[in-house]
């Protein structure tokens, strides 16, 4: 009997194995990527690793931790995050490995409020939706402002509500590449507002969940990071890197997080993060992935995906298909298309709206066969 419940087991997991295997190759409307070959790191699996506490902070009693590996991912964050250009020249930026982007806005609009606890969030309309999820679990206030017809947000609606919540200290959720169209928020236009306004206390997170991978290796990026003046933000490390599971990095001024810092006896350190218990096994895949590929390899990758993203355009315009992409975007946007095609194609659609995103395995051929059933 043992022997038919270990068979019926192994044929499950082949079966699983088999779906995923045929699957992952008709990914085109979501952010996965695979890229890269992790089995040399399997042995780390052997080992319970748990990454409690700060990783900045003292190593504390649970030593099977991958701290030192973690500091080392936050600071190449740090250097393409242009954190040495803070605004503010006596602080510095601190960071955690997070289970992915949701845990990272959580973050930050978490750190936004234990400093203005008599704040308002300002979100767009084309904010994911796991933000608004954020805000009824933390219960924050929040005012939704319009979407202007591409994605981004519209600074004139922002300015209204900023003038209809006079007295209440503005925390800015920026979109930088929003999830359906791929638009980035421009801080500059935000922060001109805030100041048209008189407003000098206010906080911005920025949610870079996939175009924080893509905006440090372009020449001419969109501001967003630490040398734009905003005070945290949130990375996917699944999307565009490439990592197998979800998982990704936040970053904030270290100055704001050390005033909500706490001292846990428990475990012998400082915890300034949302999860304590934490996987230690992430920071060494991340680690792996950055120090293979580097900033040259990145720089290549986007300059690819940005080459079949336009083929891609061109593609749809031969079948008599509009179809467009926000500047140092690679989320093709295309008319909604029949349910039919969705049965073998991972397509995303909202309203009206379809969209594809060439991450770096997505190739000419991949275009080229699914618009070619597209319009069959």
């Amino acid at each position: 009997m043992g022997k038919a419940v270990n068979k019926d087991k192994e044929d499950h997991t082949d079966t699983l194995f088999n779906r995923l295997h045929r699957d992952v190759g008709h990914v085109l409307g979501y952010p996965a990527n695979k890229i890269l070959d992790f089995s040399p790191l399997y042995r780390f699996l052997e080992f319970p690793i748990n990454n409690i506490g700060d990783p900045f902070s003292s190593t504390g009693y649970f030593r099977l931790n991958t701290h030192d590996v973690e500091r080392d991912v936050i600071q190449w964050f740090a250097k393409i995050l242009n954190a040495n250009k803070l605004h503010h020249e006596d602080d510095s930026v601190w960071g955690y490995v997070t289970c992915g982007g949701t845990e990272g806005n959580m973050y930050g609009l978490y750190l936004a409020r234990e400093l203005l606890s008599d704040g308002m969030v300002y979100y767009s309309g084309d904010t994911h939706y796991s933000v608004a999820k954020i805000l009824r679990i933390a219960n924050i206030r929040s005012t939704m402002v319009k979407s202007r017809a591409d994605g981004e947000m519209d600074y004139d609606d922002l300015a209204v509500a900023l003038k209809r919540n006079q007295g209440a200290p503005p925390i800015i959720f920026a979109n930088i590449g929003t999830t359906m169209r791929g638009a980035i928020d421009d801080i500059d236009a935000i922060k001109k507002r805030l100041r048209d306004a008189a407003i000098t206390r206010y906080y911005i997170h920025a949610d870079a969940a996939l175009s924080g991978m893509i905006l440090p290796f372009v020449d001419k990026p969109q501001p967003f990071d630490f040398r734009a003046g905003i005070d945290s933000i949130s990375i996917s490390g699944h999307k565009f890197p490439g990592m197998p599971m979800p998982c990704g990095v936040v970053l904030a001024r270290r100055s704001l997080v050390d005033r909500v810092a706490q001292n846990v006896e428990y475990i012998g350190t400082k915890d300034t993060t949302i999860l304590g218990s934490r996987n230690g096994v992430t920071p060494i895949f991340l680690h792996h992935l950055i120090q293979t590929i580097g900033e040259d390899g990145f720089r290549e990758m986007v300059q690819r995906c940005f080459n079949v993203a336009d083929y891609a355009i061109r593609k749809f315009s031969s079948k008599n298909m509009n179809a467009w992409r926000h500047k140092n975007s690679i989320t093709v946007v295309f008319p909604r298309i029949n349910e039919p095609v969705l049965q073998k194609w991972q397509i995303a659609l909202q309203g009206t709206d379809a969209h594809l995103i060439t991450m770096p395995h997505i190739t000419t051929k991949v275009i080229d066969d699914f618009i070619d059933e597209l319009s069959a």
